[in-house]
Protein backbone atom coordinates (compact mmCIF):
# COMPACT_ATOMS: atom_id res chain seq x y z
CA UNK A 1 0.00 0.00 0.00
CA UNK A 2 0.87 3.13 -0.69
CA UNK A 3 -1.33 5.63 1.51
CA UNK A 4 -0.35 6.79 4.73
CA UNK A 5 -2.20 8.29 7.06
CA UNK A 6 -1.05 10.97 9.75
CA UNK A 7 -0.93 10.24 13.61
CA UNK A 8 -2.11 13.16 16.19
CA UNK A 9 1.65 13.70 17.01
CA UNK A 10 2.35 13.94 13.46
CA UNK A 11 4.08 10.60 13.19
CA UNK A 12 3.79 9.12 10.27
CA UNK A 13 3.64 5.60 9.18
CA UNK A 14 2.16 3.33 6.45
CA UNK A 15 -1.51 2.47 6.92
CA UNK A 16 -0.42 -1.36 7.06
CA UNK A 17 -0.75 -2.80 9.94
CA UNK A 18 2.11 -3.33 12.72
CA UNK A 19 2.72 -7.50 13.13
CA UNK A 20 5.26 -8.17 15.26
CA UNK A 21 8.38 -10.19 13.15
CA UNK A 22 8.26 -12.92 15.84
CA UNK A 23 11.47 -14.18 17.95
CA UNK A 24 8.98 -16.50 19.15
CA UNK A 25 5.56 -17.52 19.54
CA UNK A 26 2.81 -19.55 20.87
CA UNK A 27 -0.41 -21.02 20.93
CA UNK A 28 -3.97 -21.52 22.82
CA UNK A 29 -2.44 -24.63 24.70
CA UNK A 30 0.88 -22.56 25.86
CA UNK A 31 -1.59 -19.65 26.78
CA UNK A 32 -3.85 -21.66 28.74
CA UNK A 33 -0.64 -23.32 30.56
CA UNK A 34 1.50 -20.05 31.04
CA UNK A 35 4.85 -19.87 30.45
CA UNK A 36 7.85 -20.25 32.04
CA UNK A 37 8.30 -17.41 34.81
CA UNK A 38 12.10 -17.35 33.04
CA UNK A 39 10.62 -16.59 30.00
CA UNK A 40 7.86 -13.83 30.76
CA UNK A 41 7.37 -12.56 34.23
CA UNK A 42 3.96 -13.16 36.16
CA UNK A 43 3.13 -9.41 36.51
CA UNK A 44 3.37 -9.35 32.81
CA UNK A 45 1.82 -13.05 31.94
CA UNK A 46 -1.29 -11.38 33.89
CA UNK A 47 -1.21 -8.43 31.29
CA UNK A 48 -0.62 -10.60 28.58
CA UNK A 49 -2.57 -13.85 29.07
CA UNK A 50 -5.25 -12.56 31.42
CA UNK A 51 -8.91 -12.67 30.00
CA UNK A 52 -9.09 -9.09 31.68
CA UNK A 53 -9.29 -5.45 30.02
CA UNK A 54 -6.59 -4.35 29.29
CA UNK A 55 -7.48 -0.60 28.77
CA UNK A 56 -8.83 -0.87 32.80
CA UNK A 57 -5.72 -2.95 33.82
CA UNK A 58 -3.30 0.31 32.25
CA UNK A 59 -5.84 2.77 33.83
CA UNK A 60 -4.91 0.92 37.14
CA UNK A 61 -1.02 0.28 36.29
CA UNK A 62 -0.60 4.13 35.64
CA UNK A 63 -2.49 6.22 37.93
CA UNK A 64 -4.18 7.80 34.83
CA UNK A 65 -7.29 7.49 32.36
CA UNK A 66 -6.85 5.11 29.27
CA UNK A 67 -7.06 7.29 26.11
CA UNK A 68 -6.66 6.57 22.40
CA UNK A 69 -5.08 8.03 19.50
CA UNK A 70 -7.27 6.57 16.38
CA UNK A 71 -4.34 6.82 13.13
CA UNK A 72 -6.44 4.31 10.80
CA UNK A 73 -9.50 3.19 10.14
CA UNK A 74 -9.69 1.37 6.48
CA UNK A 75 -12.01 -0.69 4.83
CA UNK A 76 -10.17 -4.04 3.66
CA UNK A 77 -13.10 -6.27 2.47
CA UNK A 78 -12.45 -9.64 2.71
CA UNK A 79 -8.69 -9.50 1.99
CA UNK A 80 -6.85 -11.36 4.61
CA UNK A 81 -5.08 -8.22 5.39
CA UNK A 82 -2.07 -10.53 7.07
CA UNK A 83 -4.28 -10.90 10.42
CA UNK A 84 -3.90 -13.88 12.27
CA UNK A 85 -5.85 -16.76 10.74
CA UNK A 86 -8.91 -16.80 13.55
CA UNK A 87 -9.76 -13.04 11.88
CA UNK A 88 -11.43 -15.41 9.47
CA UNK A 89 -14.49 -16.15 11.39
CA UNK A 90 -15.10 -12.91 11.66
CA UNK A 91 -17.97 -12.00 9.02
CA UNK A 92 -16.70 -10.05 6.06
CA UNK A 93 -16.39 -7.50 4.52
CA UNK A 94 -14.43 -6.06 7.30
CA UNK A 95 -12.90 -2.71 8.02
CA UNK A 96 -9.65 -2.45 10.02
CA UNK A 97 -8.96 -0.34 13.26
CA UNK A 98 -5.33 0.70 14.32
CA UNK A 99 -4.97 2.92 17.52
CA UNK A 100 -2.29 4.03 20.52
CA UNK A 101 -3.49 3.25 23.78
CA UNK A 102 -1.88 6.22 25.84
CA UNK A 103 -1.95 8.12 29.34
CA UNK A 104 -3.73 10.81 28.99
CA UNK A 105 -0.64 13.09 29.67
CA UNK A 106 0.33 11.47 26.69
CA UNK A 107 2.61 8.44 27.21
CA UNK A 108 2.43 5.50 24.95
CA UNK A 109 1.04 2.17 26.43
CA UNK A 110 0.51 -0.04 23.69
CA UNK A 111 -0.29 -0.54 19.74
CA UNK A 112 -3.79 -2.59 19.00
CA UNK A 113 -5.02 -3.46 15.60
CA UNK A 114 -8.70 -4.58 15.48
CA UNK A 115 -10.89 -5.84 12.25
CA UNK A 116 -14.47 -5.55 12.39
CA UNK A 117 -17.52 -6.75 10.18
CA UNK A 118 -18.26 -3.47 8.68
CA UNK A 119 -21.84 -3.19 8.58
CA UNK A 120 -21.83 -3.62 12.61
CA UNK A 121 -18.67 -1.46 13.75
CA UNK A 122 -21.03 1.88 13.93
CA UNK A 123 -23.04 -0.25 16.27
CA UNK A 124 -20.61 -1.35 18.67
CA UNK A 125 -18.15 1.91 17.90
CA UNK A 126 -20.23 4.94 18.27
CA UNK A 127 -17.55 6.72 19.74
CA UNK A 128 -14.41 5.66 17.77
CA UNK A 129 -11.83 8.13 20.10
CA UNK A 130 -12.57 5.69 23.29
CA UNK A 131 -11.48 2.57 24.00
CA UNK A 132 -13.17 -0.28 22.66
CA UNK A 133 -13.77 -1.63 26.16
CA UNK A 134 -15.06 1.65 26.97
CA UNK A 135 -17.34 1.91 23.76
CA UNK A 136 -18.67 -1.55 24.66
CA UNK A 137 -19.36 -1.40 28.37
CA UNK A 138 -21.16 1.99 27.45
CA UNK A 139 -23.31 -0.63 25.69
CA UNK A 140 -23.52 -3.19 28.61
CA UNK A 141 -22.17 -5.60 25.67
CA UNK A 142 -21.55 -9.32 27.28
CA UNK A 143 -18.12 -10.16 26.11
CA UNK A 144 -15.85 -13.17 26.27
CA UNK A 145 -12.30 -12.32 25.51
CA UNK A 146 -10.79 -15.83 24.35
CA UNK A 147 -6.82 -14.84 23.82
CA UNK A 148 -5.70 -17.41 20.95
CA UNK A 149 -1.73 -16.00 20.48
CA UNK A 150 1.26 -14.63 22.05
CA UNK A 151 4.28 -13.07 20.25
CA UNK A 152 7.68 -11.88 21.08
CA UNK A 153 9.74 -9.78 18.37
CA UNK A 154 10.45 -7.07 16.46
CA UNK A 155 9.00 -3.96 14.45
CA UNK A 156 10.95 -1.27 13.65
CA UNK A 157 7.26 1.08 13.21
CA UNK A 158 6.61 -0.01 16.75
CA UNK A 159 10.34 0.85 17.94
CA UNK A 160 9.94 4.14 16.99
CA UNK A 161 6.59 5.16 18.06
CA UNK A 162 7.21 3.81 21.55
CA UNK A 163 10.58 5.29 21.70
CA UNK A 164 11.79 2.08 22.60
CA UNK A 165 14.14 -0.54 21.29
CA UNK A 166 12.65 -4.15 20.86
CA UNK A 167 11.77 -6.89 21.30
CA UNK A 168 8.21 -6.49 22.53
CA UNK A 169 5.54 -8.79 23.60
CA UNK A 170 2.29 -9.09 21.64
CA UNK A 171 -0.87 -11.02 21.34
CA UNK A 172 -4.15 -11.65 19.40
CA UNK A 173 -7.29 -12.68 20.95
CA UNK A 174 -11.16 -12.66 19.72
CA UNK A 175 -14.04 -11.30 21.52
CA UNK A 176 -16.84 -12.74 21.40
CA UNK A 177 -20.62 -11.43 22.48
CA UNK A 178 -23.41 -14.08 21.78
CA UNK A 179 -21.68 -16.93 20.88
CA UNK A 180 -20.79 -15.30 17.50
CA UNK A 181 -17.11 -13.61 17.26
CA UNK A 182 -17.33 -10.07 17.53
CA UNK A 183 -13.81 -8.22 16.41
CA UNK A 184 -10.18 -9.85 16.48
CA UNK A 185 -7.71 -7.85 18.35
CA UNK A 186 -4.02 -7.87 18.15
CA UNK A 187 -1.87 -5.68 20.46
CA UNK A 188 1.80 -4.95 21.32
CA UNK A 189 2.80 -3.45 24.72
CA UNK A 190 5.74 -1.16 25.41
CA UNK A 191 8.50 -1.77 27.70
CA UNK A 192 7.81 1.19 28.78
CA UNK A 193 5.24 -0.89 31.19
CA UNK A 194 8.35 -2.47 32.78
CA UNK A 195 8.59 0.98 35.35
CA UNK A 196 5.34 -0.80 36.72
CA UNK A 197 5.25 -4.56 36.09
CA UNK A 198 9.08 -4.94 36.41
CA UNK A 199 11.40 -6.60 34.29
CA UNK A 200 9.89 -8.79 31.38
CA UNK A 201 12.55 -11.71 31.77
CA UNK A 202 12.08 -12.61 28.16
CA UNK A 203 15.87 -11.17 26.77
CA UNK A 204 16.96 -14.47 26.27
CA UNK A 205 14.25 -15.26 23.30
Amino acid sequence: MTATFTAPDSLTLPTSWHALTPIWQGGESMIKQGLPHSQLAPTWQLLLLGDGSPTRHLQLLTGEKTEVDLIDMSPVGMNPDGAPEQMQVVPGPRVRRQVWLRTASGQRLAYACSWWEASHVDEYLQNRSIPIWASLERLRTELYRDVQGIYYGHSQALEKAFGHTGPFWGRHYLFWHHKQPLTLIYEVFSPYLTKYLGPMQGEQF
